[in-house]
């Protein structure tokens, strides 16, 4: 795997695949005000990714599944369970999220795959933690692919 960390702007990434840090499911999108990465992906991408989403019904903590990119110009979303129903992330949450991820990026034939920081901002988590676990978490797993973390950065 050829992991790297940079600045920038997720949706913005030239990747086969973004991961979106998402909760578990158990509202409906509609009720929901997504903020951070999945309101980006709302704004750009439309609501095709969410109305698909609906279908798996609720997550368990740190499931990943895959839907349509709806407007986006990649190949896929993967949504990530990476916080609680206290809207809160944890370590195990972040971990398992990163694994569940990278296997179905795998089982898809992915070769690059983009990462917010699961956890961090809306999850409760310090940006250096969440960078910390992605890393360690990526460190253990084979994945014949390029593989990007992205701290957001705000355009002014």
């Amino acid at each position: 795997m050829e992991l790297t960390v940079v600045d920038g702007d997720l949706l913005e990434q030239d990747v086969d695949c973004i991961v979106n840090a998402w909760n578990r499911n158990l509202f409906p999108w509609w009720l929901l005000l997504p903020q951070g990465v999945s309101g980006a992906i709302k704004r750009r991408a439309g609501l095709a990714p969410f109305r698909e989403l609906r279908r798996f019904g609720v997550l368990p903590l740190g499931a990943a599944v895959g839907t349509g990119p709806g407007d986006l110009p990649v190949k896929g979303i993967i949504h990530v369970a990476g916080i609680g129903l206290t809207w809160r992330a944890s370590e195990r949450s972040v971990r398992l999220s990163v694994r569940n991820a990278v296997e179905l990026a795998k089982s898809r034939s992915y070769r690059s795959l983009a990462f917010p920081l699961i956890g961090a901002g809306t999850g409760g988590l310090s940006t250096s933690r969440v960078e910390q676990l992605m890393r360690e978490e990526l460190s253990f797993i084979e994945f014949d692919a390029d593989v990007r973390v992205v701290r957001f950065v705000h355009h002014r």
